[in-house]
């Protein structure tokens, strides 16, 4: 799922966004990245990430209210949130997650573990897109149709 997996990068500082955005790239995601609010909604609105990595603490609308806004955004409502922060205390994960975060990491951390929870968010929330049908005995299911066929038939013709 990584592989070609589209990143938005939504942090503030500089430092931290370049050695992300180096890092995620080496494990073969592609990345948009964003500084503030304002340029993410810009990147959404070209092209819908795969996932969004949001740091809490940003100029102008927090990281916070930025998951609230896309939550509520029927576009955007299903992506999942990564939040980063350097927030530690148990209250702050709480509000991050009941904000709308699928997970919640706190600064610092190792790339590693950050690429380990995106493909984790990405497993749960993102269908496996292979294309291959399941097949067995006479029953086929086929996830890009989305149709079930037994003995070539499909389901609903003999339901």
């Amino acid at each position: 799922m990584a592989a070609n997996s589209l990143i938005l990068l939504v942090e503030d500082e500089a430092a931290i966004r370049e050695m992300l955005q180096f890092s995620l790239e080496r494990a073969g995601f592609e990345l948009m990245v964003a500084s503030e609010v304002t340029a993410a909604k810009q990147s959404i609105q070209k092209q819908l990430p795969d996932i969004i990595l949001l740091d809490w603490m940003l100029p102008g609308v927090s990281g916070i209210d930025f998951a609230k806004y896309l939550r509520k955004d029927e576009n955007t409502s299903q992506i999942p949130i990564i939040i980063l922060t350097a927030r530690t205390e148990e209250e702050d994960m709480i509000l991050g997650l009941e904000a709308g975060a699928d997970d919640y990491i706190t600064k610092p951390f190792s790339t590693k573990e950050l690429v380990a929870r995106i493909k984790s968010v990405l497993r749960r929330t993102k269908p496996d897109n292979s294309g291959d049908s399941i097949t067995v005995h006479s029953l086929v299911l086929d996830p890009v149709s989305q149709r079930v066929t037994i003995n070539n038939e499909s389901v609903n013709r003999i339901l």
